[in-house]
């Protein structure tokens, strides 16, 4: 799940490479209004619903925070787990 996480990112965030535990807000790589960017490539990219508790910016900050969301959600049933076994 971190690749395309990683990719989009990259695309977003030029000349500095993101390690996944890198908070991309705190470094001021990306400004606040960038979060909803960020939930709706993942709701796309995973095929799941962010609501409730999980609009938490603490969700985003991270390449590891974003993937554990989205690994979350699908086992929850949001979304179909079984395409991102091979991920």
């Amino acid at each position: 799940m971190k690749d395309p996480i990683r990719s989009f990112l990259a695309q977003h965030i030029k000349g500095r490479t993101i390690q996944d535990d890198d908070d991309i807000f705190a470094l001021g790589l990306v400004s606040s209004l960038f979060t909803m960017q960020l939930v709706l490539f993942l709701e796309q990219e995973f095929d799941f619903e962010v609501s409730g508790d999980d609009l938490d910016i603490a969700n985003f900050r991270t390449v590891n925070a974003m993937a554990a969301l989205a690994e979350r959600s699908v086992s929850a049933g949001q979304g179909p787990a079984e395409e991102f076994s091979s991920r």
